[in-house]
């Protein structure tokens, strides 16, 4: 069963509530989300469709297949979305005990720094089998 969860920026202007029915944490390397975060990306996997977000976010075009949410007051990182379905994988920093998410998968594992593990037994899926899953388009121009 789903519940909701609510959630906000580091200032508090920008508010998100969404739905999770088994709360799953993303933790991305690639080098544009720790560019961006300063190390890995963790993201909340939600309910499809379930995302409620009120105040001023904004979004910056970061790739040819997605984009980055960030509040405009405060700079912090509300989500990465993906073009070609129209979701948004919401930043886990977001939340309360990070949603009550449980780390299930590593993406782009093979560009993590060698200066840090993330600890567990979880999905560790490579540059090619992370851009197969989210943005196939991507490998068959770089094939």
């Amino acid at each position: 069963m789903a519940e909701d969860i609510q959630g906000q920026c580091l200032c508090g202007a920008v508010q998100i509530t969404a739905q999770v029915d088994n709360p799953r944490l993303r933790a991305c390397h690639c080098d544009m989300c720790r560019q961006h975060t300063s190390g890995p990306f963790f993201s909340l996997e939600t309910v499809a469709g379930s995302v409620t977000v009120n105040g001023p976010a904004q979004q910056f075009k970061s790739s040819d297949w997605g984009g980055r949410g960030f509040c405009p007051t405060c700079g912090s990182t509300l989500w990465y979305g993906v073009d070609a379905d129209g979701s948004r994988n919401l930043s886990a920093g977001l939340f309360p005990n990070a949603g009550g998410g449980v780390l299930k998968a590593e993406l782009f594992s093979d560009k993590c720094p060698h200066g840090y593990a993330l600890a567990g037994e979880h999905k560790k899926m490579t540059t090619h089998e992370t851009l197969a899953l989210f943005a196939p388009e991507t490998l068959e121009t770089s094939e």
